[in-house]
């Protein structure tokens, strides 16, 4: 115990910038489903779709640039400055081609509402929605460049600050364009008003992070200004690609397993869409916490590679594990005590509350497990190992768990007892499935640390 409450003195520090920043991020989609609840249940049905669309296009291409974190870790470690700095350069390359690519994608949505089969209505806003998204895309991935790389040094409060003033920005504007200005006769704009807002508070932190790189003394050590952009480099695309590749498909496989939920929830109709969106958000506003100490972790773990302090990198990784389904399990179960008050923030009519309910009783087996897998995943990073966490999220989040939650929440078989359908049928398998990857990436990960000694080569 008392070595883990030393490895934890060195991961909070670190981790609760982390938390802080990505609680201000979610807060945005947070905001907006308040907001947006307020509106009309298309609006929230819209923002449920839109944002599955969303978020599976930015978090696969995000975890491709967010390869830069490990690699810079080590480099960071082994004192090599000038050589992590070139890496920056590198990564911004990739994340304007992936945001070129991503903001297409949302553009031309029909793909996403082919599997929602929403109403024209409801078509209509998520159009209107992911059309300005796309804006803010480009913003995002940059955004991430400077995340990852102050992440692998040690920075996040750097990060944190930047997030916190996107929130300022972002509160204020979207509650004026969402909900409308009667003084000044503005009758709002809905769930377009808050992807307005997101755009602008995205453009105004990706401009404070340039200004923050070129004036804070702790990165000249880096050289990153002074000769423009760098050239392409095939060599150093190729390794942030080979190890972001699969990372980001990890990523994305994990998102979707999770987010295409909303896309199938959506054919039962707008009510259980609007309640499975509001249990999501909820879920996803804790899972902030383990994401944090995973952060944490990684940078670490990376850090001690780099140093070649391999004993340390192992304590760290499992520590870190520990760590988190035990503060996982703590809020789990405060959160399933107060789930009614909690569930009274969202929203007010009865019938999307009756139908988020039943979904929120998941939530401490779901949490725990999201815990544990996403950490193990994280450490995993930190070695360079990608590939057989992709194929496990592969297996476990799409194929039990939506596979399973297809055959449960429609009945495929016919033989589904009623309670296991519908939108709860969705959440059992999607629980099973994160229970069987976190078994499986912490077994891997115990049998990683007990036979390697040495940096594992990107990609396996």
């Amino acid at each position: 115990m008392s070595r883990i409450g030393a490895s934890a003195r060195r991961i909070v520090p670190l981790a609760w910038p982390v938390f802080v920043g990505q609680l201000a991020v979610l807060s945005f989609a947070t905001l907006d489903t308040l907001l947006v609840s307020r509106v009309g249940a298309a609006d929230l049905a819209a923002m449920a779709v839109g944002g599955a669309a969303y978020i599976t296009v930015f978090i696969g291409l995000n975890g491709v640039v967010l390869a830069i974190s490990p690699i810079v870790g080590q480099l960071f470690g082994a004192q090599r400055h000038a050589d992590a700095g070139c890496q920056v350069h590198q990564a911004v390359w990739i994340a304007l081609v992936l945001a070129a690519i991503g903001s297409a994608v949302l553009l031309v949505p029909d793909p996403f509402l082919a599997l929602a089969q929403t109403s024209p209505e409801v078509e209509s806003k998520v159009r209107g929605f992911l059309s300005v998204l796309a804006l803010s895309l480009p913003a995002s991935m940059l955004f991430t460049v400077f995340r990852g790389f102050n992440t692998a040094v040690s920075r996040p409060r750097a990060v944190m600050r930047l997030q916190l003033i996107g929130l300022a920005i972002k509160v204020p504007l979207s509650t004026a364009l969402a909900l409308g200005v009667p003084a000044w006769g503005f009758e709002g704009l809905g769930l377009q008003g808050c992807a307005i807002a997101t755009a602008v508070a995205m453009w105004s932190q990706v401009l404070l992070a340039v200004w923050v790189l070129r004036h804070d003394s702790f990165y000249e050590r880096f050289v990153l200004w002074g000769r423009g952009l760098d050239r392409p480099d095939p060599a150093a695309l190729r390794n942030i690609l080979k190890l972001g590749v699969p990372l980001g498909a990890s990523i994305l496989v994990e998102v979707t397993g999770f987010a295409f939920m909303a896309f199938f929830i959506a054919r039962l109709g707008t009510t259980p869409v609007a309640g499975h969106q509001i249990a999501a958000n909820l879920v996803t506003l804790m899972f902030m916490l383990p994401l944090a100490l995973g952060n944490a972790t990684t940078t670490l773990v990376a850090q001690a590679i780099g140093a070649g302090e391999w004993r340390d990198a192992r304590r760290l990784s499992w520590h870190g594990v520990l760590l988190g389904c035990g503060v996982a399990a703590v809020l789990g179960c405060v959160v399933l005590l107060l789930r009614e008050p909690v569930l009274r923030l969202y929203t007010g009519n009865p019938a999307v509350f009756a139908a988020a309910m039943p979904l929120i009783a998941w939530l401490v087996v779901f949490h725990i497990a999201d815990a544990a897998q996403i950490i193990a995943a994280f450490v995993l990073r930190a070695y360079k190992i990608t590939t057989v966490p992709l194929l496990i999220y592969v297996a476990a989040l799409w194929g039990v768990g939506q596979g399973g939650g297809y055959w449960l929440a429609f009945n495929v078989g016919g033989d589904v007892p009623v309670s296991l359908q519908g939108a709860t049928g969705y959440w059992i398998a999607s629980t099973a499935g994160l229970v069987l990857a976190a078994l499986a990436l912490t077994a891997f990960l115990a049998w990683v640390l007990k036979h390697k000694t040495r940096p594992v080569q990107t990609g396996n």
